[in-house]
């Protein structure tokens, strides 16, 4: 069975993708101070942290030394530290690797994971949104702002386009419920984390637990599409393996999108192509008059290949998933 399923009628999902929508999680939260903090997460993290500068927002991951990630995490740069925000399944595994990786007296790890809150703002009304609650915003995309406030700090981030995410509010609880409130008061709707999920699945954006698992290199799951990836900026964990792929060859296996025309259960993962098995359906979205998903496919079945997954036809498209195949 796919590792992701749910189901979206289409006003919510007009609403995901047009409107303006707040969701509230609690992600395992990390942040990680010290004279060496930045150049210890730069030999790990797959992105480049120095070249963006002081108040940005990156997307990244910690990988295995034979390149496999371990978890994916959105990074936030400040001048008096960094904060990462990973996926809460990946708590565990970050904590041992930051533990393991990062000296004490140069890096010191604080877990904020249980007290912090993310509001995550979707939809393409979001900005304006954001803009008219008057909080502060930053000064362009994939740059972050601190404001203050009767509570606590609360950084602001707005996201590079390809994100699944216009924005995020990362901070303690009160102050990120309090900057919901207003964004909700200014006309945002509140959203649940299905919300999130069926926006990640339109922008081809892997998670941790569905596309992404313990054999997972990052170019199979669009990691040069999306920016996780550092080709230029020197070693880190997994790096050899990371560049004998994009120097040397490619990967096996690709993550595409799904179209399945109409709704209906997807009994199964197993993807095949003639009588070949070629990959599996990792997540998929139910829409009132078809279903789409994202699955991990071998490469050489490209967009437009007519498959059966999970027990139905299919056709392989291209990501991120493009207006005809959500409306056409």
């Amino acid at each position: 069975m796919p590792e992701l399923q749910l189901q979206v009628d289409r006003d919510r999902l007009d609403q995901v993708q047009r409107g303006a929508t707040v969701v509230i999680t609690s992600p395992a939260v990390f942040r990680i101070a010290g004279p060496g903090a930045l150049t210890c997460l730069q030999g790990l993290l797959t992105s480049d942290l120095v070249k963006p500068g002081d108040r940005s927002l990156i997307y990244g991951a910690l990988l295995t030394p034979k390149g496999m990630i371990v978890v994916d995490a959105w990074v936030l740069r400040q001048s008096d530290g960094i904060t990462m925000i990973v996926p809460p399944a990946g708590h565990d595994t970050t904590l041992d690797v930051l533990s393991r990786m990062l000296p004490p007296r140069l890096a010191r790890v604080t877990d904020q994971t249980g007290s912090a809150r993310v509001a995550w703002l979707l939809g393409a009304h979001a900005f304006q949104t954001l803009a008219k609650s008057g909080v502060g915003i930053p000064e362009s995309a994939g740059r972050i702002t601190s404001i203050g406030g009767e509570l606590s700090p609360v950084v602001v981030a707005l996201a590079t386009e390809n994100a699944p995410f216009v924005g995020l509010a990362m901070g303690l609880a009160p102050a990120v419920e309090a900057l919901a409130a207003r964004l909700e008061a200014g006309g945002a709707r509140v959203g649940t984390e299905e919300d999130l999920h069926a926006a990640r699945i339109l922008a081809g954006w892997p998670a941790l637990g569905a596309e992404i698992d313990q054999r997972t290199l990052p170019q199979e799951v669009r990691y040069d599409e999306i920016g996780g990836l550092s080709y230029t900026k020197g070693c880190y964990t997994g790096q050899e393996t990371v560049a004998r792929v994009h120097f040397r060859g490619h990967p096996n296996r690709e993550l595409r999108g799904l179209r399945w025309p109409g709704p209906g259960p997807i009994e199964g993962g197993a993807i095949t192509y003639g009588a070949k098995e070629v990959g599996t359906v990792r997540s998929v979205l139910q829409l009132d008059d078809r279903t789409l998903g994202l699955g991990i496919i071998r490469r050489e079945v490209g967009a437009g290949a007519e498959v059966t997954a999970g027990g139905r036809r299919a056709v392989v498209v291209g990501l991120p998933f493009g207006g005809e195949d959500v409306e056409g």
